[in-house]
């Protein structure tokens, strides 16, 4: 089992920057993506970045240029830094864990990011 634990959500204005982080409980074997998911109320929840233990990224095309996702092996930990945030941004982001070598996935509890002037 795999607890996720994130920091960094709050309340941002239109242009500012925020960075989420999320720390696993354990290490982590394997590919193991692990990245972020958003959801605002009245859509699905989307993917909005994730990355490989080998550093492979995967970047939403509504956040690339904006967004960038980093991994630290060592501490088990993602971070996502986000500049130039829009209104649109605002939404819980979680977490995401993917354990390929044992089919599991786990989230986060979620961190709100408001972006509003």
């Amino acid at each position: 089992q795999v607890q996720l634990a994130e920091s960094g959500g709050g309340l941002v204005q239109p242009g500012g920057s925020l960075t989420l982080s999320c720390t696993a409980s354990r290490r982590l074997f394997g590919i193991s993506p692990m990245g972020w998911y958003r959801q605002s109320p009245g859509h699905q929840r989307e993917l909005v970045a994730n990355i490989t233990s080998g550093q492979s990224t995967n970047i939403a095309d509504f956040v690339k240029g904006r967004f960038a996702i980093t991994r630290d092996n060592a501490k088990n930990t993602v971070y996502l830094q986000m500049n130039n945030l829009k209104p649109e941004d605002t939404a819980v982001y979680y977490c995401h864990l993917e354990e390929i070598w044992n089919g599991m996935n786990y989230w986060g509890q979620g961190t709100q990011v408001t972006v509003s002037s």
